[in-house]
């Protein structure tokens, strides 16, 4: 459902900044409301960013004939779980870094406890606003959406890709085990928007659903080799984070790995095989496919 007189999904980016922003505005605690600092630390940490993860929920609606007011809630939990999951990256007992966004990082601007605490109060909210969302779709849609969201962001997912991140720094892995961390660390959540989109409509082709699973995982695949090349070639007022973090670290990486020109090209195939398989949804799937090339040019 494109706004009238809107040419790109590109273009549109700036109206689902603001329709995001109005829906974190609704979900998130004022900061003057009592535990005043924690929920002043949990706005401070949900703000700024790219938004990529809530874009493709939003395109995935676009593609799938789904009002963008059936995502809201969605595309905002989605970005609490990712909010959350920087601010205790960003921990001293995990990455250890003092700039997020190009700002410090929440357990700078505030303090650790802090920090871990605006972390796990993001993360319950997000399941709090998937439970609520009256405006979405019905109940048993946001039912699937919750088991979508807390399977992509816990052991299986995001937290067991940063557990094998972290018990992996100093030692070199193969391609296959840096692609297997990475899907899970980074490429879970990004698959698990699509799928949350999907079930914002019913009776959905099996192809199509199949097409947007795969789209989701060459994505995030995609996305974390980029950031890793990013990391090498991008310096920290670019990139809004410390850069030359991860060899600094010495994390496996795929540029570590890989070299950074064969990790560049490994990123264009993921684009090439995401756009690929976006067939089933014919012309329909222009919104992904304009968004897909907007984040393959990413420069941040």
């Amino acid at each position: 459902m494109n706004p009238d007189g809107a040419t790109s999904f590109v273009d549109r980016i700036p109206d689902y900044h603001a329709r995001l922003h109005a829906a974190l505005e609704r979900w998130l605690p004022a900061a003057d409301h009592y535990p005043a600092t924690l929920h002043e630390a949990m706005r401070y940490a949900a703000e700024g960013g790219k938004r990529l993860r809530a874009l493709l929920i939003y395109a995935a609606g676009e593609a799938l004939s789904v009002a963008p007011s059936m995502l809201d809630g969605a595309a905002c939990a989605v970005e609490l779980i990712h909010a959350y999951s920087l601010v205790h990256d960003d921990l001293p007992a995990m990455d250890d870094d003092e700039l997020r966004r190009g700002r410090p990082s929440v357990h700078k601007a505030y303090d650790e406890a802090t920090a871990i605490l605006a972390g796990d109060a993001l993360q319950a909210l997000a399941f709090h606003v998937l439970a609520h969302d009256d405006r979405g779709p019905e109940a048993r849609a946001r039912l699937h959406m919750v088991d979508l969201l807390a399977e992509a962001a816990g052991s299986r997912g995001m937290c067991g890709g940063q557990a094998v991140d972290l018990a992996a720094a100093g030692r070199q892995m193969n391609l296959a085990e840096l692609e297997a961390m990475h899907i899970h660390k980074t490429g879970a959540l990004i698959r698990a928007c699509l799928l949350m989109a999907c079930q914002a409509r019913t009776a959905l082709d099996a192809r199509v659903l199949d097409g947007l699973d795969r789209y989701g995982k060459c994505i995030g695949l995609a996305f974390q080799i980029q950031d890793d090349v990013l990391d090498v070639e991008g310096d920290s007022e670019t990139l809004g984070k410390t850069g030359g973090k991860d060899q600094a670290s010495n994390k496996p990486t795929f540029p570590a790995l890989l070299g950074l020109s064969v990790s560049s090209q490994r990123a264009a195939e993921l684009f090439v095989e995401a756009h690929a398989a976006l067939a089933p949804l014919s012309d329909a799937a222009l919104p992904l496919h304009q968004l897909a090339d907007h984040i393959a040019q990413r420069a941040r």
